[in-house]
C-alpha cells in the first residue's frame, strides 16, 4: 500500500533531474574546446571552395525588368548597367542607331561573362507605362508577367520527375522609373507600386536626373520617399527581411539616404581628360555617367550588382515565390497547380 506514494517522490525526484542532462551537449560547443583539440590540418576551411567550384560550373541567373512612363531612358540604363547592348539583340542595330522604341512585354536573355563568372541575364523590357489616355489597370499585364513566371517555376516544382535544376525566369528586380518632373510622385505610379511591391522587388530609380539642380534633387529624393512612407509602399531593401544589425545598419542607411537613385543613363563614350567615360554631352561639357559628383548611377550598379545581387534573389525566391506558391497551393487544395489559363480564369472569379 505505501508503494504508490515512494514512486511518486521517486518520478518528482526523477523529473527535477532531467533537464540536467539535457544542458549537458551545450558545453562542448565552445569553439575555443574544439580548436585546442585539433592536432592537425582537417580540411573544412575548403567547403568555400568546393561551392564556389560548383556554382562557378552551373553559373548565375539574373533577371532584371524596367517599368516606367517611355522616354525615360529604361532600355539605354539597362545597357548602362551592364556595359553592353543587352537591352535589344544587338545584332539587329548598331551603337549608332537610336534603341527603337518598346511595344510589348520583352524578354532578352544574354550569357554574361566576367573574370571566368557566368551570368545568364535576363532584361524584360516593358512597353512606356501610362502612356494611354486611359491607364485603368494598366499595370496588369505586367503583374500577370511576373505572376505567370511563378507559375512555371512552380509547375516544374511539383513535377513527380522535376528538373534537377529548374530554369528561373522569375523576376528578381525591378527598376521603376520615375519622372523628374520635381514635383511629386504621379497617383500611377503610386498605385503601381502599392500593387507590385508584394509580389517582386521594387527599386525606384529617378531618371534622367541632369534635368534638376542639386538641391531639386535632394528636395525630390526626400520627397519621394515621404510619399512612398506615406502610402505604405515598401521598396527593396524592405525593413521586415533584414536579417541581422549589421544588414539592418546597411540597408537603413540605403533606405534613408541613397533612395530613390537619382541617375542618368548612356551606351555612348567621350574622351575627358585622355580616358574614355560613358556620358551625355551637353553645350556645359560633358555629364559622366559613372562620376558621383555627376549622378548616382555608380551608387545603383554596387547597389543592384555587386552587393544585393544575391540577396534579390534570396528574397524573390523564399518570400515572393513562397507567398504566390502558398497561396495557390491552398486555393488548390494542395493539389498540382492549374494551367496559367485556368489560373486566370479563377483569379477573374475571386
Amino acid at each position: 500500500p505505501h508503494a504508490g506514494p515512494v514512486e511518486s517522490k521517486n518520478e518528482a525526484a526523477m523529473s527535477e533531474l532531467v533537464p540536467e542532462p539535457r544542458q549537458k551537449p551545450v558545453v562542448p560547443m565552445k569553439p575555443t574546446g574544439i580548436n585546442a583539440s585539433l592536432l592537425g590540418y582537417i580540411g573544412i576551411d575548403t567547403i568555400i571552395e568546393q561551392m564556389r567550384k560548383k556554382t562557378m560550373k552551373t553559373g548565375f541567373d539574373f533577371n532584371i525588368m524596367v517599368v516606367g512612363q517611355s522616354g525615360l531612358g529604361k532600355s539605354t540604363l539597362v545597357n548602362t548597367l551592364f556595359k553592353s547592348q543587352v537591352s535589344r539583340k544587338s545584332s539587329g542595330w548598331n551603337r549608332e542607331e537610336k534603341i527603337p522604341k518598346t511595344v510589348e512585354i520583352k524578354a532578352i536573355g544574354h550569357v554574361i561573362e566576367e573574370g571566368g563568372v557566368k551570368m545568364k541575364l535576363t532584361v524584360i523590357d516593358t512597353p512606356g507605362f501610362g502612356d494611354q489616355i486611359n491607364n485603368e489597370n494598366c499595370w496588369e499585364p505586367i503583374e500577370k508577367y511576373i505572376n505567370e513566371q511563378y507559375e512555371k517555376f512552380l509547375k516544374e516544382e511539383v513535377n513527380i520527375a522535376r528538373k534537377k535544376r529548374i530554369p528561373d525566369t522569375r523576376v528578381h528586380c525591378c527598376l521603376y522609373f520615375i519622372s523628374p518632373t520635381g514635383h511629386s510622385l504621379r497617383p500611377l505610379d503610386l498605385e503601381f507600386m502599392k500593387h507590385l511591391s508584394k509580389v517582386v522587388n521594387i527599386i525606384p530609380v529617378i531618371a534622367k536626373a541632369d534635368t534638376m539642380t542639386l538641391e531639386e534633387k535632394t528636395e525630390f529624393k526626400q520627397r519621394v520617399r515621404k510619399e512612398l512612407e506615406v502610402n505604405g509602399i515598401e521598396f527593396y531593401p524592405q525593413k521586415e527581411f533584414d536579417e541581422d544589425l549589421e544588414d539592418k545598419t546597411e540597408n537603413d542607411k540605403i533606405r534613408q539616404e541613397s533612395m530613390p537613385f537619382a541617375i542618368v543613363g548612356s551606351d555612348k563614350e567621350y574622351q575627358v581628360n585622355g580616358k574614355r567615360v560613358l556620358g551625355r554631352k551637353t553645350p556645359w561639357g560633358i555629364i559622366e555617367v559613372e562620376n558621383l559628383n555627376h549622378c548616382e548611377f555608380a551608387l545603383l550598379r554596387d547597389f543592384v550588382i555587386r552587393t544585393h545581387l544575391q540577396d534579390l534573389k534570396e528574397v524573390t525566391h523564399n518570400i515572393h515565390y513562397e507567398t504566390y506558391r502558398a497561396k495557390r497551393l491552398n486555393g488548390n487544395g494542395g493539389l498540382p497547380p492549374m494551367t496559367i489559363e485556368t489560373e486566370e480564369n479563377h483569379e477573374s472569379n475571386l
